[in-house]
């Protein structure tokens, strides 16, 4: 099975890699001269490409897109016109109306977000640790993803950084979010957020913030469960997964906190972008909706635009989109 890969840029040169060693990569198709010669370079033998309509043509019969988000739907709508199965980087698109008509259209293709946290090793390993009930009952998640930089011009910080951590916190929690509100500044370009916090209310009491910044001294990235009994830390940066057998207990009619040390779970080392690519190649094999398909991307997409909208607002609490509009028009 071979793919034919659009974009060799920032983070497309990483799908690169990983596809061409699954021997599933075909072509790579870049208009710049310097990313065709790094592909070159990476991929020697494969077939470089700097026309998408040729690549389009051809009888490779499935396309990965790492494009910028704002060519995400109508290359991704092209693809499946063309008949190919489409995966398509975070976010699926930029407004969930895109989203919904890729949806509505795909047709019998495989459509494939990448969520790439979803097939992290350890967040795979935390989501079953939730869903057994080893924390007890999750009460609230929060996230900091936090850098310096890679600074975006057509994108802003929390439709770039938030869509890993809205979709896994989703996965956790179960269910999609009623309401969310945001707040962030612009201090580099006007009208493109460089920080943001969004608060999520789910429907059964949950509660989530996520805080992402490209403006911060040094790289964070966790995510941290705190359930009845249990709580569990995800670090992004190393890579592990920590459980703390600790809780609040009442005694004598005062709350008394339970503490204990963290416990390193065991985890696979396998590369999280690694196991996306082979979760995209197994579903075009199988026919069968990977994890992160376009409904789950459309999930994402719904949390992400209220969040936008509550931002534009000064924060005021937006209600969430949770049934679409997938009817054939």
């Amino acid at each position: 099975m071979k793919i034919g890969l659009v974009g060799c840029g920032y983070w497309g040169k990483n799908l690169l890699r990983n596809f061409h060693e699954l021997g599933a990569l075909g072509a790579v198709c870049d208009a710049l001269p310097e990313h065709q010669e790094l592909a070159a370079k990476m991929a020697p033998g494969v077939p470089i490409l700097s026309d998408y309509e040729e690549l389009l043509n051809s009888d490779i019969p499935a396309i990965a897109l790492a494009t910028p988000a704002v060519t995400h739907h109508q290359m991704a709508k092209q693809a499946i016109a063309a008949g190919k199965d489409v995966f398509v980087e975070k976010p699926l698109s930029l407004t969930l109306e895109q989203g919904q008509d890729l949806v509505r259209n795909q047709g019998d293709r495989i459509l494939m977000v990448g969520h790439i946290l979803e097939y992290h090793p350890a967040c795979v390993k935390l989501v079953a640790l939730t869903r057994a009930g080893e924390l007890g009952k999750v009460c609230y998640v929060y996230s900091n993803r936090l850098s310096l930089g890679k600074v975006r011009r057509e994108e802003n910080i929390l439709w770039s950084f938030a869509p890993h951590d809205v979709a896994l916190i989703n996965r956790i929690v179960g269910e999609m979010p009623e309401s969310v509100s945001a707040h962030g500044a612009a201090y580099l370009q006007n009208d493109v957020a460089d920080v943001t916090v969004t608060n999520l209310v789910y429907p059964k009491g949950v509660r989530a913030h996520i805080y992402v910044s490209w403006l911060h001294p040094f790289k964070e990235q966790r995510l941290v469960v705190v359930g009845t009994q249990k709580m569990a830390v995800f670090d992004g940066v190393t890579g592990d997964v920590t459980l703390y057998d600790q809780r609040v207990e009442w005694q004598k009619g005062e709350p008394v906190p339970i503490k204990s040390d963290g416990v390193t779970v065991p985890v696979s080392d396998a590369e999280p972008l690694k196991e996306e690519c082979r979760a995209f190649l197994r579903a075009i094999e199988t026919r069968e909706p990977p994890l992160t398909d376009g409904i789950n991307g459309l999930e994402v997409l719904s949390v992400l635009e209220s969040a936008q909208e509550s931002l534009s607002n000064r924060g005021r609490q937006c209600d969430v989109v949770r049934n679409f509009d997938l009817a054939c028009k």
